[in-house]
């Protein structure tokens, strides 16, 4: 009996191979949706855009971007990991719904590592420390000092909660030992729109978003939070360099749903692989501060656990309620 039941599971383990190489070969013969849990227009949807228009010429499909935007990227997210696992439904993920949200939300509808498939990470850029130009400190150091003569004074805007730059700024919190309140707005941009008139002290934003700001003296940015300067203000030192050992900066992927056949993820891995290396993609990103970067699917889901890891052990740290 023992054997006849191996025998019936190699059978069906063989069977299901085949059934998924059947499926890749003919994957894909439909319009693709890649779903951005953000909104359009910002720098998430035009990377976004790049990739999506890239795999369209590479698969020899439409690849069509839909921007499922609400709750800090959960509604995008929830969406995806609920459709068919047949590949035709793709998630342009980042670190706020996948590595963050999970740990604020205990009403999370998913879990991202049990319920969604790594393809490949596709990009990542710094954010950028910015202050007002009221604010006295001209460096990292001068602002952890005035946060520490003065604090619960001031202030830092996010994109709402539990987005990355909003963590960005709990970590600042916890690295330094201040106290400087989180005032969340409905998105980046208007976070940004405070900063500039004001409301608010200080607040970490994607380089690219920042950068006209910061070239016509309207914020002042203080470090950049990736591992490296960035080329486009060499200047600008990073925040290892003040003396702060964190890294800060966004991460854009491709996921599928669970269950997704392991062929289809092959080739959707080969696309995206083809996509990034192109000269035109990369002019793209560099000129929004922003870097490709290629990964097998078993990189990118450690990447997604280690993240999670960092932000769980920070908002336990900083004492955020979850809600």
């Amino acid at each position: 009996m023992d054997a006849t039941l191996r025998v019936a599971g190699l059978l069906a383990g063989a069977c299901m191979s085949w059934l998924s190489a059947v499926q890749a070969a003919d994957y894909p013969n439909r319009p693709i949706r890649m779903i951005s849990p953000s909104g359009a227009g910002g720098p998430v949807d035009v990377i976004c855009r790049t990739v999506s228009q890239g795999l369209s010429e590479t698969l020899g499909q439409q690849v069509v971007v839909e921007n499922r935007v609400g709750a800090a990227g959960l509604i995008g997210t929830e969406f995806v990991v609920k459709s068919e696992p047949d590949g035709y439904t793709l998630l342009f993920g980042f670190s706020g719904p996948i590595a963050i949200v999970p740990h604020l939300n205990p009403k999370t509808p998913y879990d991202p590592q049990r319920d969604l498939v790594a393809i490949s990470q596709v990009a990542a850029g710094p954010y950028v420390l910015l202050v007002h130009p009221s604010v006295p400190a001209k460096s990292v150091k001068e602002l952890v000092a005035l946060a520490r003569k003065q604090p619960g004074k001031l202030n830092f805007s996010s994109g709402g909660m539990g987005v990355g730059i909003h963590m960005a700024g709990e970590l600042l919190k916890v690295a330094a030992g201040v106290n400087i309140v989180h005032v969340p707005y409905k998105g980046a941009a208007p976070a940004m729109t405070a900063l500039m008139a004001g409301e608010v002290d200080l607040m970490f934003n994607g380089l690219s978003a920042a950068l006209p700001f910061i070239r016509n003296g309207r914020v002042r940015a203080l470090a950049v939070g990736g591992e490296k300067r960035s080329a486009l203000l060499p200047e600008l030192p990073t925040i290892k360099d003040a003396g702060f050992d964190f890294n800060t900066e966004g991460w854009y992927g491709v996921l599928a749903p669970r269950a997704t056949s392991p062929a289809v993820v092959k080739r959707l891995h080969e696309a995206i692989m083809r996509v990034l290396s192109s000269a035109e993609t990369k002019t793209i990103f560099a000129k929004m501060a922003v870097e490709t970067v290629s990964s097998t699917p078993a990189q990118f889901a450690k990447k997604i656990r280690d993240e999670s890891a960092v932000w769980a052990k920070v908002i336990k740290s900083a004492g955020i309620k979850a809600r």
